[in-house]
């Protein structure tokens, strides 16, 4: 963003933010007439291809569910687990149990700070610490949004028959990865950049709003899930950050998460 705004002309940026708008607003339209316009776009989706793009829809939603599920009990546990050299499970499934359920409902994750405000007053945490990291990861942290981006992309990449290779499909996750965040509190945030992440593999515009449609269809799961996500890592990499820097300390973890023979150094 900072290097377009550098390089680019008045036109060109003009152009931007007039596309930017155009697409934030069919957003709107689409959520303000909700159910309606979801259920239009269904329809208009069943009218052209038939009742089975149905398991269309229910394969893209259970490989979005299998990804967020392995982010959330294996990646992330990985993560926790090498920086405090302890089962992480314990943390980790405390932390869903408390932010993951109400994230998953509200569907927000500003909405979702509070909670997680209390969850880092019980887990004993530094409330000059968490009082910044937590509305802070509210705002950046969008795992589950660049894994929606991700997954979509390459889907429609895939369905479209276009090669990928190994090199771009990582390539794909980093940018979404980037691009993510910052996409709290935008309606729809996640699928507003999968138009992006679709053009390196020149796919019209035309085609990525129809993949941003089927979005808005599954986005009762995949946008829960997104959150669940997205503010319970806030939780767990805050507590995870802070736990680090007592064991460098010399103090010891709370028992309630890390047994006693579990607190030896190794």
């Amino acid at each position: 963003g900072f290097a377009i705004k550098k390089i680019a002309s008045e036109t060109t940026l003009s152009v931007l933010k007039d596309l930017t708008a155009s697409v934030t607003l069919v957003v709107r339209w689409i959520i303000n007439l909700a159910p309606i316009g979801i259920m239009g776009v269904v329809f208009t989706s069943v009218s052209t291809n038939g009742i089975g793009i149905f398991k269309t829809y229910g394969s893209l939603i259970l490989i979005l569910v299998v990804t967020m599920f392995f982010m959330a009990f294996v990646v992330v546990p990985a993560i926790v687990g090498v920086m405090l050299r302890r089962d992480p499970y314990p943390l980790v499934l405390k932390c869903f149990k408390s932010s993951a359920v109400t994230a998953f409902f509200t569907r927000s994750s500003a909405a979702n700070i509070p909670v997680n405000m209390t969850l880092c007053k019980k887990l004993g945490l530094d409330s000059e610490f968490y009082s910044v990291s937590i509305p802070l990861g509210a705002t950046i942290n969008m795992s589950g949004a660049a894994i929606t981006i991700t997954v979509m992309t390459l889907a429609t990449v895939h369905t479209l028959g276009i090669p990928v290779t190994m090199s771009s499909a990582l390539a794909v996750c980093f940018l979404a990865t980037l691009g993510a965040c910052g996409t709290s509190g935008v309606a729809g945030g996640s699928l507003l950049l999968i138009p992006l992440a679709c053009t390196p593999f020149g796919i019209s515009s035309e085609v990525a709003m129809q993949v941003v449609a089927v979005g808005f269809i599954i986005g009762v799961v995949q946008d829960s899930l997104e959150t669940a996500l997205n503010s319970s890592t806030d939780a767990i990499f805050t507590a995870t950050a802070e736990y680090r820097a007592w064991q460098k300390q010399g103090k010891p973890l709370p028992k309630e998460f890390f047994r006693e023979h579990g607190t030896e150094e190794h």
